[in-house]
């Protein structure tokens, strides 16, 4: 059923105080902000995935995530490239499912992203007391300081918010090359495989767990690429979006590939997989591990995994902000929250999702609970995107691409059987964050459908791309 759109008077005006800066990031840029989106999930959390599945169903589940991953951003560089809106993947819903699948898969997003930096605000709270840092013993006020100056930094402008996140993920990515070149002398194989099989279905030296362990372990396979398919919500303020975008984010997940494979092998083949199971900080405890002590390496990494708990915290503050603004200049949220102001920057998007950020992080204090929830939204996300770029190549076949998806519509349903059984997955790991987060998607589809729905502004940028699609389609009928 289409939606009512409301043509708001003065559109000019309306749109003239929801805009964003034009030409701040190049591909260069875009690649940054991917790797930026993930990598602190190199440095912790994928390891716990080794006490649900060993290393071999950890393996397994990283292999079919990364494929997974993989062909669902060669998807997601074809729609950026034709449709390169701030929405990003609610537009491209949009396009092909039209409004109820656009906000659905809008809302799947700002779940994930509004979420996510709840849960790395934990991380560094518990990062900074373990280094004994301020004399702290509550995490509260690290949680209160991290948004507050983050959130500040984007508010002054996407270009310098954009550049000092590049350093900090230039300086978290030196760690990961500097852990791997320390811990591959010490790597042994056998210590993959020093996990007790626990006799269920399947199990072995290879897969502990059995083949149930695998399930349990994808959850902590998608922690290496998590929120990577936030790149295209950067396309509005891109230099040129048909060949920047589809550069930047293959370029993005090719490297989290890279750094993802390494530390799964070298973690563990250096200090043991049963060690490192239960690991808070495993880069610099499995150099302790494999040197007998601490090593000016292992200090080096333990305040380098600062830097990229912060880096994925300051990018992903970015793309929620931009998937909030694109759904309310939309009319599908309050319109007032995509106000921006003389740089450009959508202040309330950024301002109101940091505060609920925050009260989560200080009331809940589990960041395993919050990535857990944040994870459900990102798999209910995957499906539905995966699905948009199938339909539009069905339903639009002449569209204008500025990319196309290699293998077309058989990548991208690789991508979607994947991620379908990623969102299973979600609730074998964490029954209650899944339902959690369903209760919460549940309640947005009835915003919707009773108010939303009637208040879409028709001259916002995803909502003219459907009208023009309309007339296309009647001018052939």
């Amino acid at each position: 059923m289409e939606a009512v759109r409301q043509p708001i008077g003065g559109e000019d005006e309306y749109l003239q105080h929801r805009r964003l800066k034009r030409g701040a990031a190049g591909w260069i840029l875009l690649a940054g902000l991917g790797v930026a989106y993930v990598i602190s999930g190199d440095f912790a959390g994928w390891n716990l995935g080794l006490a649900q599945g060993g290393w071999g169903g950890l393996l397994v589940a990283f292999v079919l995530m990364a494929v997974m991953y993989t062909c669902m951003v060669f998807g997601l560089a074809e729609l950026s490239s034709t449709l390169p809106t701030a929405g990003a993947g609610y537009a491209f819903a949009r396009r092909a499912l039209g409004p109820l699948g656009g906000f659905a898969t809008g809302v799947a997003v700002l779940i994930e992203y509004a979420v996510a930096p709840a849960a790395i605000a934990t991380f560094i709270g518990g990062y900074i007391e373990a280094l004994g840092l301020f004399g702290l013993t509550n995490s509260w006020p690290v949680y209160l300081v991290t948004y507050v100056i983050f959130v500040w930094i984007h508010l002054r402008g996407v270009g310098e918010a954009l550049k000092i996140m590049f350093a900090i993920t230039a300086v978290a990515t030196v760690a990961l090359i500097a852990a791997a070149i320390g811990l591959l002398p010490k790597f042994e194989p056998s210590r993959l495989f020093d996990i007790v099989p626990d006799g269920s279905a399947g199990s072995s030296a290879f897969l502990p767990m059995g083949i149930s362990g695998v399930l349990a372990a994808l959850v902590y396979g998608i922690w290496f690429f998590l929120a990577v398919e936030g790149v295209p919500l950067a396309a509005e303020e891109t230099s040129n979006p048909k060949k920047d975008m589809p550069r930047g984010i293959i370029v993005a997940v090719v490297v989290l590939v890279v750094f993802g494979a390494l530390m799964l092998v070298l973690v563990p083949g250096a200090a043991g997989s049963q060690a490192m199971s239960e690991s808070d900080n495993p880069l610099p405890e499995a150099l302790r591990v494999a040197y007998g002590g601490n090593t000016l390496l292992a200090d080096f990494i333990n305040y380098a995994g600062l830097a990229g708990l912060v880096a994925s915290f300051f990018s992903i503050i970015y793309a929620y902000s931009r998937q909030l603004f694109a759904l309310s200049r939309a009319g599908y949220l309050p319109r007032w929250l995509s106000l921006t102001g003389a740089r450009r920057t959508p202040y309330w998007a950024l301002i109101v999702p940091g505060t609920i950020g925050f009260l989560l992080a200080a009331v809940i204090q589990d960041g395993a609970l919050l990535i857990n929830i944040a994870v459900f939204g990102a798999t209910v996300s995957y499906v539905l995107l995966n699905l948009s770029h199938i339909v539009l190549r069905k339903k639009e076949p002449g569209l204008e691409r500025g990319y196309r998806t290699p293998g077309g519509i058989v990548t991208t349903s690789i991508a979607l059987a994947l991620s379908a059984v990623a969102v299973v997955a979600t609730f074998v790991v964490d029954v209650f964050a899944a339902s959690i987060t369903a209760l919460i998607f549940a309640a947005a589809l009835l915003y919707y459908w009773f108010y939303s729905r009637h208040r879409i502004v028709a001259g916002a940028p995803e909502e003219e791309f459907a009208q023009l699609a309309r007339a296309e389609a009647e001018l052939k009928s």
